[in-house]
């Protein structure tokens, strides 16, 4: 499997498996339960499963309690290493959330701090002055994630807590088998920590990936050949639902050619950035869309840009779901009790199998040939594969015009002969995705 043409599948499983939102202390195998969904993964023809935080925390994953004991409300260790052991028997990768820029106020090391303060071997861990104090009444002031003081700051300069994190990292690639970390805000992560991982996980695992979640800036500074493989793209991730909601093409046309156009000047040409339309922190797709039409064009719009799309839990089938300033995301992450597939799951099924066998649209590249308001068609070309993508977010038909739509075409997702001469008619709310016929 080559990871710059895969499909990944992203799951929250504290949610996915209704889980308790505080930790109860009841050992629950809930995790058991994916079991019965991965028929339907495989029919779906996803390549990778990535899980959200899956160790064991208090509330909702990120606070850290030990990093080598699965959740108890999720399962134990054995269960997880089986459930991973059954996806790759289905060729089915698996990525963990690396949450190491912060743990929760019961880690290990912190309660050590709590109890010995400056006597504790563990209290250059974190980032301590002991002269302040918390509002936890500590009796010491520590760095938070963001003002988070739920969320421990770990001192990552520090060469024993990355030794620390650096050997759960070999348990999960050595024990859990595991292939690949998101690393959670990784632009808040220490760059040498993220040299050092890179290093190590390769060594035990050529193939092992990692991904940054990173939300802004320059994605050059931790996406390269000394960090990371990937990272998400919050820039095409924003352009995407309001570039349809505006029936403005030129915003995501633009942040597209920006990243992997023509030019000397753009960002990340040969690079594979991880696309999404939504996930366990941002509103779902479906209640972002203004219009419901657009929603299998923003699918086609994923599956057919530069970079490695990634679903979210349910979405596939239009669920909803929407982020409140101030409140929780449980909303973003339900549970379902079983799939729910319908006419969007049957497109985006079609629409991975695309992906994957042409070169152009996973390793091609990005070329804009015609952009209106609500029309965009651009082209993608890799050696002996050129696809070109049209997409009418009008309500309208509309007749695309270009020099290069002559000769005879294959409609990727009907397998259906298209000669062109010069135009291409689409009705309206309607994508096509063409390749060229090669003499």
């Amino acid at each position: 499997m080559n990871f710059d043409s895969s499909t990944i599948y992203q799951i929250y499983p504290l949610g996915f498996f209704d889980a308790p939102k505080e930790n109860d202390g009841v050992l629950a195998s809930r995790i058991n339960e994916l079991d019965s969904w991965i028929p339907y993964y495989k029919e779906l023809g996803v390549d990778y499963l990535l899980f959200n935080p899956i160790f064991s925390s208090q509330t909702h994953g990120y606070d850290t309690r030990d990093y080598r004991a699965i959740d108890n409300r999720l399962g134990t260790n054995e269960d997880f290493i089986q459930l991973v052991n059954r996806l790759h028997q289905e060729d089915i990768k698996v990525i963990l959330d690396g949450v190491f820029n912060h743990v929760g106020r019961e880690f290990f090391a912190f309660l050590d701090v709590k109890e010995k303060k400056w006597d504790s071997p563990y209290k250059d861990w974190f980032l301590i002055n002991f002269d302040g104090n918390s509002n936890y009444d500590d009796g010491f002031w520590y760095e938070g994630w963001e003002g988070h003081f739920e969320l421990v700051k770990l001192n990552l300069k520090n060469p024993e807590v990355r030794a620390y994190l650096l050997d759960c990292v070999k348990l999960w690639i050595t024990e859990f088998h595991i292939d690949g970390l998101r690393l959670d805000v990784a632009y808040s992560l220490d760059h040498d920590f993220m040299k050092e991982l890179r290093s190590y996980s390769s060594s035990l695992n050529p193939d092992f990936v990692l991904i940054g979640e990173v939300l802004f800036g320059d994605y050059n500074l931790i996406v390269n050949e000394g960090m990371l493989q990937s990272c998400t793209n919050y820039e095409c991730y924003k352009g995407i639902h309001s570039s349809f909601n505006s029936l403005n093409m030129f915003e995501i046309s633009y942040s597209l050619n920006r990243q992997f156009g023509k030019e000397d000047w753009c960002l990340y040409r040969g690079k594979h950035l991880m696309n999404f339309v939504d996930n366990h922190d941002v509103s779902r797709i479906a209640s972002l869309l203004k219009t419901k039409e657009h929603l299998p064009l923003a699918y086609a719009l994923l599956f057919t840009m530069p970079g490695i799309p990634c679903l979210y839990y349910g979405s596939e089938w239009g669920a909803t779901g929407v982020k409140e300033e101030g409140k929780a995301d449980y909303d973003l992450r339900p549970h379902f009790d079983k799939p729910h597939p319908n006419e969007l799951t049957e497109l985006i099924k079609k629409l991975i199998e695309v992906h994957r066998s042409e070169l152009a649209l996973w390793d091609g590249s990005y070329e804009n040939l015609v952009v209106t308001n609500p029309q965009l068609l651009f082209r993608r070309l890799a050696k002996e594969s050129e696809v070109y993508v049209f997409i009418n977010a009008d309500s309208e038909a509309f007749t695309f015009y270009h020099d290069s739509l002559y000769g005879d075409f294959v409609d990727l997702l009907d397998d259906s002969s298209e000669p062109l001469s010069g135009a291409c008619e689409l009705p309206g709310y309607q994508f096509k995705i063409l390749k060229r016929k090669r003499d």
